[in-house]
């Protein structure tokens, strides 16, 4: 009778295993993690256009004349270059590209920090420690990354460094604009080619898919 078959499928449900915690966390992880760095990347690379624009009237002609593309000298060394042949970096593990994007932007973070306490003008600090503040959350942000892949952090503290390596000063005021104006030029470029690496990276990582296996024990 119904009764009967309710009694019998209550018995078979009983028997059921409980399901296991499903174990999802990292892929998932991972590909939000990309996903959520590649939409800063993008915002800052918009940020940075507003930032620059203003910086360069800051300093100044030539500096701010829009054919103005002087050579990169010697002091501009010390800023890491993001000027390396496409197919070499593209032929690169996603492991080291992603630890060049974490060393270059926890540099280039120190030298925009030097930036931010010399402008004169408060609303240009007060961008500069915006734009800072974005940065510093993109660094720690394709750290977690690297960690939700697998990737040990590159050796060193945790975090970006406090402070720029040591250089000399620049001589006069004009050299000391032209560092000023590479740092932003090199920005502009690991953020353009950062907003294409994690475009790729993010194809590679597709969201998680669940799959539920049920294994019923006899009755």
């Amino acid at each position: 009778d119904s009764w009967g078959i309710f009694t019998f499928l209550c018995a078979a449900l009983c028997n059921l295993p409980a399901l296991p915690a499903l174990n999802c966390s990292e892929e998932l992880g991972a590909s939000q993690s990309i996903q959520q760095t590649y939409d800063l990347t993008r915002y800052l690379e918009h940020q940075l256009r507003t930032l620059a624009g203003t910086y360069l009237n800051y300093l100044g002609p030539p500096f701010n004349e829009p054919d103005f593309n002087p050579p990169r000298l010697a002091r501009a060394e010390r800023v890491p270059s993001a000027t390396v042949d496409l197919d070499l970096w593209r032929g690169l593990t996603d492991n080291a590209r992603l630890t060049a994007n974490y060393r270059a932007y926890s540099r280039l973070l120190c030298y925009l920090r030097v930036l931010d306490g010399q402008v004169g003008t408060a609303e240009l600090r007060h961008r500069l420690a915006h734009f800072c503040a974005s940065l510093q959350g993109l660094v720690l942000s394709i750290g977690g990354v690297m960690s939700s892949l697998g990737y040990p952090l590159p050796a060193g503290p945790a975090g970006p460094p406090a402070g720029p390596p040591e250089a000399p000063p620049a001589p006069n005021d004009f050299l000391k604009k032209m560092d000023d104006f590479w740092l932003l030029k090199e920005l502009q470029t690991w953020l353009w080619r950062s907003a294409k690496d994690f475009n790729r990276l993010k194809k590679k990582v597709p969201p998680a898919v669940v799959t539920l296996r049920l294994e019923a024990r006899g009755f």
